[in-house]
């Protein structure tokens, strides 16, 4: 028998890679490290189903309750949910929770796909707030107070406003005020925190969208701390969140044989949280300052964690390296795999998971890197599209309305049937109802050529797409 997937992920786990990518236990390291083995070895004979003792995920009274209780303590919630479809389940169970079919929800531009899905899904009409990027290497900053204030004041109707913070690149923003002037517009607040399960360990990062003010936060646990992929939580605080409705989502979206591995390891995540958690990231933390201060002498790779500084973006534009062949380089010659590239470089996501040896193993490969590489020339700068594409139909009618394929510079000024979404980060450039741009099209394509990877679209050549036929 030829097991592709299992050959794959045994050769992967065979050759000791380095992990600066996602899930946060870094390929069962940390696990290994703390004394947890014995737990580990036994997790596939843990895989059951409901029987007696083991809780309902939908219905918790007893072991499944406790834990949920203890993780909400730990993460300093009202209500804590376990999650085992990931934070999609999450997002979008979340946004039903806090909008009915017609209502408006504003969002940032640069959400997760997720969150126009639920909005397919819940008949929900997105508002979008302008994402904030960087022009000098594409990095998502997420959004300006003033913008979303002004998006606020101009759909006083809207239930909800959905924020993602910190941004995938672990940029933040003033969180605290957009709640504040949220609610007192009575609208709820939804904050997908993937990408900040562990802010909470230290008061050198962010503070967490719980501590400021946030009513629904979603988390996904297995990216920047140590649980299993697909494990995530959702904290709720306050008077606002109709727990019974969001109870009831939770079960639309999740399966009905929920993983009993996946909230093990939701368990043991929060486990080594509290009992070693901070102690872990004041040791990573100063192994990150030690890195940024030894790669200093390579002026040519700059190096940017301002903010949320376990997230670190690599810059190689100046040594004439696009960031789609920086991540094949360090992949390929030095055996370290980082959690996504763009134009103009790589971002390596840092969990507690990581020890010293990995971040001296990236030092060695940048500094070669940075002493073996002919300077090119620079290469040439790229715009992001960060104009919002008019929107001509709702994501959910046009999701349904019937559609035909067209080549791809022909579909300009047409209404997009679908996605065209660049992955990782998973933030859509355009999405279904909205009029095709050709300077959207242009940068996919360029971007395509170069090594990005396009999901949404159902031609991978990007030679034709869907756009509404009638």
């Amino acid at each position: 028998m030829k097991n592709t997937i299992i050959n794959e992920l045994k050769e992967i786990v065979d050759i000791d890679l380095v992990s600066f990518h996602v899930p946060g236990h870094k390929m069962g390291k940390i696990y290994d490290r703390l004394g947890y083995t014995s737990i580990i070895d036994k997790m596939y004979k843990m895989d059951t189903t409901e029987i007696i003792g083991t809780d309902n995920l939908h219905s918790p009274e007893g072991i499944i309750k406790e834990s949920q209780e203890r993780a909400s303590k730990v993460f300093k919630s009202d209500n804590t949910y376990y999650i085992v479809n990931g934070s999609t389940s999450g997002i979008q169970a979340s946004i039903m929770a806090s909008c009915e079919p017609g209502d408006k929800l504003i969002v940032n531009r640069d959400c997760h796909q997720s969150v126009i899905n639920g909005c397919i899904l819940g008949d929900i009409n997105p508002v979008y707030i302008n994402a904030d990027i960087s022009k000098d290497n594409n990095i998502v900053n997420g959004v300006i107070l003033e913008d979303a204030i002004e998006v606020i004041n101009n759909n006083l109707d809207a239930k909800a406003i959905l924020l993602t913070y910190p941004t995938y690149y672990g940029i933040t923003y003033d969180l605290k005020t957009i709640c504040d002037y949220a609610h007192s517009k009575n609208m709820i607040v939804i904050v997908d925190e993937a990408h900040g399960a562990h802010l909470g360990l230290s008061d050198e990062l962010p503070k967490t969208a719980l501590g400021q003010g946030a009513d629904l936060v979603i988390q996904s646990t297995h990216k920047t701390l140590p649980a299993f992929t697909q494990a995530s939580m959702i904290h709720t605080q306050g008077n606002r969140v109709n727990h019974s409705r969001l109870s009831s989502m939770l079960r639309f979206v999740q399966s009905s044989s929920p993983s009993y591995t996946l909230m093990a390891s939701l368990e043991l995540a929060i486990d080594i949280y509290e009992t070693k958690g901070k102690e872990l990231m004041k040791e990573l933390l100063l192994n990150i300052d030690e890195f940024k201060e030894n790669i200093k002498g390579n002026e040519l790779i700059r190096v940017y964690n301002e903010y949320d500084k376990t997230k670190i973006f690599v810059e190689s534009k100046n040594i004439g390296l696009i960031g789609y062949e920086l991540e094949e380089i360090l992949r390929k010659e030095y055996n370290i795999q980082v959690e996504l590239s763009n134009y103009y470089g790589v971002l390596l996501i840092c969990t507690i998971g990581n020890d010293d040896k990995d971040l001296k193993k990236l030092e060695m490969a940048l500094k070669n890197i940075y002493d073996s590489n002919n300077i090119k020339e620079n290469i040439k700068e790229v715009e992001y599209p960060n104009i919002i594409p008019k929107k001509a139909l709702s994501p959910r009618e046009a999701f349904y309305k019937s559609k035909k394929s067209v080549k791809i510079y022909d579909s300009v000024g047409k209404i997009s049937g679908e996605y065209i979404i660049p992955y990782p980060p998973g933030i859509s450039l355009l999405s279904p109802g909205e009029i095709i741009t050709k300077e959207v099209i242009d940068y996919v394509l360029l971007c395509n050529k170069k090594g990005m990877h396009v999901n949404g679209i159902k031609d991978s050549n990007l030679e034709f797409i869907e756009i509404i036929s009638e």
